[in-house]
């Protein structure tokens, strides 16, 4: 059996990241763009509630590709896949020039095509987690790190364009007037950027179906591809043998011999991997970004850009560590976890106290809130990838528990953080250039 290139091993995992740089990169730059659209859409700064009950009700798409699988068992994952991406794809591509469109509903004027063309690109990102993860389990346990990468710059390149535009660029004059800065670029160039983002995902996509064999046709349910996960600290034969290592005709005919050292997905070591996984999510795509801005913008508008830019840069490289560095204790990762809620606990602290948060105005406090947000977003990043990692022994079942998991997860921690920022406003916003903390 010949060993894969060096070459062929580095395109598959560039691929493969960016596949994954897909599934979540259209609601991401919907979000960092909302500064911009909401000076021209009716609805203003009510955008961002219209938006969070959007992206929940995309969680429909969970409800979709479950009748797919009723609908055509064994088909695959290749269609529905195709089918999230084109809707990713035409739904960022319409906004481009309609986003602005206002019609009359109800005898009020309101964003009718955004709101719309939102809710399909959240039904697409929803759907994405239970779609491209359970493709992955083809592939070595290696390989899902690089997808995770790419989940990472789903959120990283969208920052980047939309500082890049110069998005809520202010200074303030001699009398404290803020002076706010147009936009180096519309919000229609910002869109037909983010669709060439999503247009090279899906090529990567294709690129793989081209690279990789077919994988083996294996019923659902079967006994050798049941919901089975490793032993903690017992290394994944995947690891070493799969279809990048064999010819295309061995690799149809592998089948999967049961292993004896696993057990099954409901036992309650998994149950805890979960769960571990569902309140991560919670917080990472749900708690924490409801209370970026109120934790990070008394310090100024420079720490908010690099809370946000170096804390989404946190997620790739906590990626590349779990290339290297790999934790399978369910000990390690709970500790790992709850390091990271230590600094998720002062950054919420911050948010409650907003705008008159402890060392405001002072270069401690500036480096503080930056450091926080790099290590708990980094903390948690690395957690994601080594429970999906470790639950990949269970193939295609237990990646799809997983993509599950990590939809429900997120949708709860959505769902906690809308009464206390939206109704009960607990957290409160400063004004720009007015020292909210003067004595």
């Amino acid at each position: 059996m010949a060993a894969p290139s060096l070459g062929r091993l580095v395109l598959t995992h560039l691929l493969v990241a960016l596949f994954g740089m897909g599934s979540w990169a259209a609601v991401n730059g919907v979000w960092v763009e909302l500064p911009v659209v909401v000076k021209r859409l009716p609805e203003s700064w009510s955008l961002p509630s219209y938006l969070s009950v959007l992206v929940a009700l995309g969680n429909l798409g969970l409800l979709v590709v479950t009748l797919w699988r009723r609908l055509a068992p064994g088909k695959g994952e290749r269609v529905p896949i195709q089918v999230v991406q084109w809707l990713g794809i035409v739904g960022t591509a319409l906004l481009a020039p309609l986003w602005c469109h206002v019609a009359p509903v109800a005898g009020h004027s309101h964003s009718v095509a955004f709101l719309t063309l939102a809710f399909v690109l959240a039904l697409a990102c929803c759907a994405s987690n239970v779609t491209f993860l359970p493709f992955l389990s083809h592939l070595p346990p290696t390989f899902l790190r690089s997808f995770f990468l790419g989940q990472g710059l789903s959120a990283l390149l969208p920052c980047m364009l939309a500082l890049i535009q110069g998005v809520g660029r202010v200074e303030c004059d001699d009398t404290s007037v803020p002076i706010y800065f147009p936009e180096r670029f519309p919000a229609s160039t910002f869109f037909w950027l983010l669709t060439a983002l999503l247009v090279t995902s899906a090529a990567a996509f294709q690129g793989l179906l081209l690279l990789l064999p077919s994988p083996p046709c294996v019923p659902t349910g079967s006994p050798a591809q049941g919901l089975r996960v490793g032993e903690p600290g017992v290394e994944e034969d995947e690891e070493e043998a799969s279809p990048l290592q064999e010819p295309p005709s061995q690799a149809a005919s592998t089948t999967v011999s049961p292993d004896p050292k696993a057990y099954r997905l409901f036992s309650a070591h998994s149950a805890c991997l979960l769960g571990l996984l569902a309140i991560t999510n919670a917080l990472t795509n749900g708690v924490l970004p409801a209370v970026q801005s109120f934790s990070s913008l008394p310090y100024g508008l420079l720490t908010y850009h690099l809370a946000v830019v170096l804390g989404s840069s946190a997620n790739p490289l906590a990626c590349f560590l779990a290339m290297g560095i790999l934790c399978r204790s369910l000990a390690g990762l709970c500790g790992i976890f709850l390091l990271g809620m230590f600094f998720g606990a002062y950054l919420i602290a911050l948010a409650v106290l907003s705008p008159c948060p402890p060392l405001v105005g002072t270069s401690t406090g500036m480096v503080l809130v930056v450091l926080s947000w790099v290590l708990c977003m980094g903390l948690f990043s690395y957690v994601k990838v080594a429970v999906s990692s470790v639950l990949h022994s269970g193939g295609q079942p237990a990646l799809l528990a997983a993509g599950v998991t990590i939809q429900v997860g997120s949708l709860l921690g959505a769902i906690a953080m809308f009464p206390p920022t939206s109704i009960y406003q607990v957290f409160h916003r400063g004004q720009d250039c007015v020292d909210s903390c003067s004595q």
